[in-house]
């Protein structure tokens, strides 16, 4: 099989599985949905490279259960959200300033389903990996990952318990991880992208591998993560935030530069 077939099957089911999430968005008003869909497309697409893949066997195992856990336990977490609260605010915005315009809602959706593809190339690299082996770089690939996913599970339930908390409301989240990075979860999330280019090394395509934390990087610092949580954080809890922001790392983890206000306003 043509390598690049198994990338278009990803893509094929990713733009069927964001049409019909188009359609509850549509019913529902909550185009949240959306973040579950990718997550659960990309998790998928680990799965799917992975059987088709003509790479050995182990690395196309370990493939299949990081990047399917990976994806199963962030859609899960995504879905709780969209579920059980109100869409979130910057889809609010988006819905506004689009004016309600379902069509640039689909070819929203539709562009998430093409970056399912554009994530899941990493795993077309592992797929291919020839050795069949057990190495350093592989416990070294396993390794990051469980630090990493640990790492956003932790931060996603601080996030969560500090949100269920109606005397929160209005108020940022400084606890635990929170406290040292103003996106932990991002952070986490990035890091998770490099335990596939540890995964990849011997492949004939391990050099596509970087594509993930390179990619996730990008769009996390400038296009659809920070900017985008950060102005509607703003717009929410204006003064609080700016704090937040003078004080508290950006993305990777350190100590706050105002330990006083910190203590102040931790729940």
């Amino acid at each position: 099989m043509n390598p690049w077939w198994p990338l278009a099957m990803v893509w094929l089911g990713a733009a069927l599985a964001m049409s019909a999430g188009w359609r509850w968005q549509r019913r529902r008003e909550n185009a949240g949905i959306v973040d579950a869909i990718w997550a659960a497309g990309v998790g998928g697409g680990a799965v799917l490279l992975a059987a088709l893949g003509d790479g050995a066997m182990l690395p196309r195992v370990v493939l299949a259960l990081l990047g399917g856990v990976w994806g199963l336990r962030l859609a899960r977490h995504l879905w709780r959200r969209v579920r059980d609260e109100e869409e979130d605010g910057r889809y609010r915005h988006l819905r506004a300033h689009w004016q309600g315009h379902q069509g640039k809602f689909w070819l929203f959706f539709q562009f998430q389903a093409a970056l399912v593809v554009l994530f899941a190339l990493p795993f077309a690299a592992v797929a291919r990996n020839p050795v069949g082996e057990a190495t350093l770089w592989s416990a070294l690939g396993v390794a990051i990952w469980l630090l990493s996913v640990t790492g956003e599970t932790i931060a996603d339930r601080q996030l969560a318990r500090f949100r269920a908390d109606p005397g929160n409301r209005g108020r940022t989240c400084r606890a635990g991880l929170w406290r040292y990075s103003r996106h932990p979860n991002y952070f986490f999330e990035w890091t998770h992208w490099f335990a596939y280019v540890a995964l990849a090394v011997g492949s004939p395509w391990a050099w596509l591998a970087w594509s993930g934390p390179v990619v996730m990087y990008v769009f996390l610092r400038w296009i659809s993560g920070v900017p985008y949580t950060e102005a509607q954080a703003l717009r929410t809890r204006g003064d609080d935030y700016a704090a937040y922001q003078r004080s508290t790392p950006m993305l990777i983890p350190w100590f706050p530069r105002n330990d006083a206000h910190d203590k102040r306003t931790a729940p």
